[in-house]
């Protein structure tokens, strides 16, 4: 247990709604980490500086809601220090429409938890990834959201496999491919006058827009794109570190819309069995609203269940391809990567660390979906 000199509070506290989607009140937050350090600066872009810090260890940013006995803090962002000045975002007071800021850090990608050969994770293994600062969408794309879009980009040369479908205005898009979701984020950037990410040659000149292929990549682009599935699974875990789920180690149909099975062997699934009682009604696809759900410690909603949703990456083993530093997946393959579980899916698929390897043309069923993320 550390002593009190080894935490430094930042006693931040945040107005009511400017701390991105966080619930409304103050916001506080403290450096946790092997020695003393201090601050020299909280600057109005959300960026701490501080000084004092041990090259090569780790540092911990803890944050909480109220200083009420001692305060509940949880993990918010691990920050890897090579220097004894460091200077780190930690949050956006306007971050893009609809999005929430990612801070920059380490965390450990994948899990055991349960054994490799019960829960098919012998192809999560842990590893410390660490990831950049990016935006993500608070919620999976909506239909109406999708069919904005796509009125647009059919009317600018785009085309599609899929139209795309949705339970109604709110609900998720569904029946989209991984093809169809990286040419719709390109029409995106397009009708919000930024850069598409997404092209056809290796001189970065022709927008991807049609046909099923693999296209480049201008990471450095400001135009909307998929996550790879290192920011995907940092994003989703939302600063908690070993846990199952984004909220902790045990879920119920109270925290996400998936399929109860407290009969699979599951000790983590609180159930009820079967399908979320809320949403199981009409014809499939069971999706719910999005941001139905608690959001989790960044902001963001339906990061287990709901819908899954689509990577950039090829699928691949083990992580870390080919840097563990900003990891991008391999550089070919067969399928891609689908995250975060479904409505119709099994506790298991809700796992942070639960990947699903799936061919790029798959659309249909009503389980796959997506959200974009924005580099800084």
């Amino acid at each position: 247990m550390r002593t009190k000199s080894q935490h430094l509070f930042i006693m931040l506290a945040l107005l009511a709604g400017v701390h991105q989607a966080a619930a409304k009140g103050a916001q506080f937050f403290r450096i946790v980490g092997p020695a003393a350090t201090t601050i020299t600066a909280f600057n109005p872009d959300g960026t701490l500086v501080w000084s004092n810090a041990l090259a090569g260890t780790n540092y911990t940013v803890q944050t909480a809601t109220s200083l009420v006995g001692g305060g509940n803090w949880v993990n918010y962002v691990q920050l890897p220090v090579t220097q004894a000045v460091n200077t780190n975002l930690l949050f956006a007071f306007n971050p893009p429409s609809g999005m929430a800021l990612i801070p920059a850090g380490a965390f450990t990608m994948g899990d055991t938890l349960d054994g490799e050969s019960a829960t098919g994770e012998s192809d999560a293994i842990p590893i410390s990834v660490t990831v950049s600062a990016f935006y993500m969408d608070v919620n999976l794309v909506s239909y109406s959201q999708w069919q904005s879009v796509y009125t647009y980009a059919t009317s600018h040369g785009y085309g599609f496999d899929h139209g795309g479908s949705g339970k109604a205005a709110n609900h998720p898009v569904q029946t989209v491919d991984w093809y169809d979701v990286v040419k719709w984020s390109n029409a995106r950037s397009q009708q919000a006058g930024l850069t598409p990410v997404y092209y056809t040659d290796a001189g970065l000149t022709h927008v991807y827009k049609t046909g099923d292929l693999a296209p480049y990549v201008n990471w450095t682009a400001n135009g909307y794109r998929l996550p790879t599935e290192a920011e995907w699974e940092k994003a989703a875990r939302g600063g908690l570190s070993g846990q199952r789920f984004p909220w902790g180690d045990t879920i119920s149909e109270s925290q996400a819309n998936y399929y109860g099975g407290t009969t699979n062997d599951y000790s983590y699934d609180l159930g009820p069995n079967g399908f979320n009682a809320l949403f199981d009604t009409g014809a499939y696809p069971y999706t719910s609203p999005v941001g139905y759900f608690a959001a989790n410690g960044y902001g963001l909603y339906d990061m287990a269940g709901n819908v899954f949703e689509w990577c950039w990456d090829w699928y691949g083993t083990p992580y870390g391809q080919p840097t563990t530093t900003n990891p991008t997946g391999p550089a070919s393959g067969s399928y891609r990567v689908l995250r975060g579980g479904y409505w119709s899916g099994s506790a298991s698929f809700a796992r942070c660390a639960n990947r699903l390897n799936v061919n790029p043309n798959f659309g249909t069923g009503g389980y796959s979906g997506f959200r974009c993320v924005r580099g800084l």
